[in-house]
């Protein structure tokens, strides 16, 4: 199956536009764990192993386990997660943008090395720097867009050129996603959920590309709000898939020993909040 095949599976089978990201913090776990970096797997599993059945995606951000030495952990976790939740794609969010040999470097590890279904890439350098990952055919590479920092406003909301009519930056890398640079089908475009008028708008642009939508929960994006720009269905099938990111919220929603069970309980209640805000 194709990556944009186990998106759509995904989502049928566990009911769900609610992607979990793996962005684990030792000084955050629970006491038992709090501060040993050794327990990264342990914790990321386990919080797979409870949401499983309730998300169209797991995201574990590569800074995390790296800052900790813990890219062994990472491949763990990502056979683990192949393992326990076959029917969920995992996007391994490592933000890549270089050219030439050294992309195809990043290509390998993110898709050989931890078998990952899609990848989030900086597009800044131009297409030579994503052209590596589609040679990848079936996997997915999302391209940052419109960014949930505040920062993005720096060059993403910029107009490429002082003259009425002219795009915003952000506005051309979604028409390129959406046209010459998507060769092979393969391409999602990242969108933060704290503008949901940018969303609207790169759905016009790119009316059948997936959107990976992260800043929902602790980053405070409006996930109905978020649905309601993104997501897009005709004849009852989804024409604009969204994933919708929510990390911390879901990992820290306890401190104790039940922060299995407050995940899921924090998964569930997300999920079903984004099913009714496609009503």
């Amino acid at each position: 199956m194709t990556f944009l095949d186990m998106l759509g599976a995904a989502e049928r089978q566990n009911q769900s536009l609610l992607c979990v990201g793996l962005d684990p913090d030792p000084a955050k776990f629970p006491a038992a764990m709090k501060g040993d970096a050794s327990k990264i797997y342990d914790f990321c599993a386990a919080i797979v192993e409870a949401t499983a059945d309730a998300v169209i995606a797991f995201k574990p951000q590569i800074a995390y386990f790296a800052a900790h030495r813990a890219e062994d952990q990472l491949e763990k976790l990502m056979r683990h997660m192949k393992a326990v939740a076959p029917q969920v794609p995992v996007i391994l969010d490592a933000k890549r943008g270089d050219i030439g040999s050294t992309a195809e470097q990043y290509a390998i590890e993110a898709f050989e090395r931890y078998g990952a279904d899609a990848v989030t890439l900086s597009p800044f350098m131009g297409f030579d720097s994503v052209q590596p990952y589609l040679k990848y055919h079936g996997k997915g590479a999302f391209l940052l867009c419109r960014t949930s920092n505040p920062g993005g406003d720096d060059l993403q909301n910029q107009f490429l050129a002082f003259t009425e009519g002219t795009p915003r930056v952000y506005e051309h890398i979604a028409r390129l996603a959406q046209g010459p640079w998507n060769l092979n089908g393969q391409l999602g475009l990242v969108v933060g959920a704290t503008y949901p008028d940018e969303i609207e708008r790169v759905r016009e642009i790119a009316p059948t590309l997936p959107l990976l939508i992260p800043g929902v929960g602790a980053q405070g994006g409006d996930a109905v709000a978020t649905i309601r720009a993104g997501y897009r269905t005709q004849g009852g099938a989804t024409t604009g898939p969204v994933i919708v990111n929510s990390s911390r919220a879901v990992l820290y929603a306890s401190g104790g020993t039940d922060f299995a069970a407050a995940a899921r309980a924090e998964a569930l209640r997300t999920r079903e909040v984004l099913n009714a805000a496609k009503a």
